[in-house]
C-alpha cells in the first residue's frame, strides 16, 4: 500500500472572523483511508482545503509525510502529492474538454483508462459543462487517477459520490478505497464510509472518533 501520512496539530482555520475549524489534532497513517462525516457547514471541506494550502486563514501544524510548507518548493511539492476532487466540480463558462482536465492529471494515458473503466471513455471530447453531474463527477475521479499514476501519495476527496446513482456510488467507493494511497474522504454516503478504515465527525468545527 502506498501513501504517505498526514497529521495535524491544532489546526484553526477561520472565515474571516468566523471560526469554522477549531483546535483540530488528527494523525492518519500512511496508507489509511478514512472517512468525514457530518453536517453541512461544519468545517469539512475547510478542513480538506487548509492541508492543500486552499484555505488562507490557517493556524497550527499540517504535516504531509512529516513535510511542512515553509517554502514555495514545498508548496510546489504539497499539490503534487496531494490530489484532490472538488465537492461541486466547476465546469467553468470556458470550453475545457473532458480530455484537457484528465490531461492535467499529468498522466494523461492512466487518467483515460480510469475515464473508459467508469463508463466516461466516450465523452472525453466534449466541453465538461455539457456533462452531467454524475458525468462530471466521473471525470473528476478519472483525473484522480491518473494524479495518483503520476505519483500523488495522498487523496483528498470531497462529496465524490453525491452526484452518482446507488450503482456509480458503489462502483466510485471501490475505484476510490482501492488506489494506492492514503485517503481523507468527506462523505454522507454510507457505502464508502463503510469501505474506510476510520469514521470521523464532524460538528461545530470539532473532531471525534466515530469508528
Amino acid at each position: 500500500m502506498g501513501g504517505l501520512d498526514v497529521r495535524m496539530q491544532k489546526v484553526t482555520c477561520r472565515h474571516g472572523r468566523v471560526e469554522a475549524v477549531t483546535g483540530v489534532d488528527l494523525e492518519i497513517a500512511a496508507g489509511e483511508r478514512v472517512a468525514l462525516t457530518g453536517t453541512n457547514g461544519s468545517g469539512k471541506t475547510t478542513l480538506l482545503r487548509a492541508v492543500l494550502g486552499l484555505h488562507r486563514q490557517v493556524s497550527g501544524t499540517v504535516l504531509v509525510g512529516g513535510r511542512s510548507t515553509r517554502t514555495a518548493a514545498d508548496w510546489s511539492w504539497r499539490r503534487r502529492t496531494c490530489a484532490w476532487i472538488p465537492q461541486k466540480p466547476a465546469a467553468g463558462r470556458f470550453p475545457l474538454l473532458g480530455e484537457e482536465l484528465l490531461a492535467s492529471s499529468e498522466a494523461p494515458a492512466d487518467a483515460a483508462d480510469g475515464a473508459r473503466r467508469l463508463g466516461v471513455g466516450a465523452l472525453v471530447g466534449r466541453p465538461l459543462h455539457t456533462l452531467s453531474g454524475g458525468q462530471l463527477q466521473r471525470m473528476y475521479l478519472a483525473r484522480a487517477i491518473g494524479c495518483v499514476a503520476a505519483g500523488a501519495q495522498v487523496l483528498l476527496a470531497d462529496e465524490p459520490t453525491a452526484a452518482l446513482d446507488f450503482d456509480g456510488q458503489e462502483e466510485a467507493a471501490e475505484v476510490l478505497t482501492s488506489l494506492p494511497v492514503t485517503l481523507v474522504v468527506v462523505t454522507h454516503d454510507r457505502t464508502l464510509a463503510a469501505r474506510c478504515d476510520r469514521v470521523l465527525e464532524m460538528a461545530a468545527g470539532q473532531l471525534r472518533e466515530v469508528r
